[in-house]
Order: structure tokens, then sequence, then C-alpha cells
């Protein structure tokens, strides 16, 4: 079997990504069903980053309620643009754990979700997310997680 190198050059940022560059990453580095979720950069500081994620019938459950996997998804992927907001850059990492309490159920808004590193070593990174309604601001689901980095 061949193992195919990437070339990550043009994920190189200066330290303070921009939301326009996390939006292309999402565009370059994410799988087809991930940009299917249609989440926006917001905003970005190093080390976090905080996304938009509309509310859609394709995303609902019965009664309009966001379904957990797209939170999950979309905690996951804030996570990976919090990761390049504190390198600079796209490194490889693969998710160890995501651990998600699910608090209340969200309808009839879209999701912001906000994303923090919280410690990176050399070999791991870890993090928390908060997803909340945009327009009440209340929290419905909380992540920790735990990345390896390649």
């Amino acid at each position: 079997m061949k193992i195919q190198h990437l070339d990550f050059t043009p994920y190189r940022m200066t330290p303070t990504a921009t939301p326009e560059t996390l939006q292309q990453a999402l565009c370059d580095l994410f799988a087809p069903w991930v940009q299917a979720l249609g989440l926006q950069v917001v905003s970005t500081t190093p080390g976090e980053v905080t996304l938009r994620l509309p509310q859609s019938d394709q995303l609902s459950r019965v009664g309009g309620m966001l379904c957990g996997q797209a939170m999950m998804a979309a905690a996951d992927t804030a996570m990976v643009l919090a990761l390049i907001s504190h390198f600079g850059e796209f490194r490889p990492c693969s998710t160890v754990q995501l651990s998600s309490t699910f608090l209340k159920p969200l309808s009839g808004q879209d999701a912001l979700v906000c994303a923090r590193v919280l410690r990176v070593g050399k070999s791991m990174a870890f993090g928390e997310i908060d997803l909340r309604g945009a327009m009440d601001g209340k929290s419905v689901f909380r992540a920790s997680t735990t990345y390896a980095l390649m």
C-alpha cells in the first residue's frame, strides 16, 4: 500500500489566522459531508474560533430540533480550526476523544459553535467547545476533546 503525502503548504498562516483563511481551510481540508453542514467562520483569535451552524431541515429531527450528530460534527470541525489558529498553520491531527453533553434542544435558530484550545503538548492537544443558540445565547451542548498531533 502506497502512502500519499499531502502538501499543506498553502495553510501556513500568520500567527493569527483570519476568518477568511479558516473558511478556505473548511473548503479545502474537510470532507464533502462536513462542508454540507454549511459552517461559516464568524471570528477567530489564536487558539479560538467561533463558527455559525445554520439551521436547516437537513440537520433537524422531528420538531425542528438540531440533531446531535450535527452538533458533534460541528464541534469536532471547530476544534480543528481552533488548532489551525493556535499553530498558525494546518498540522495533521486525529480526534482521540470527544466527550459531549447535550444540555437542551435547539430549534428555530442557528447555532454558534465556540471552540477553544486549552493546552497543547508535543503529541497531544486538549480543547473545549460550547454550542449555543445564535439568537438567545443559551448553551445547548458542551464538549471536551483530545487530539493526537501527527
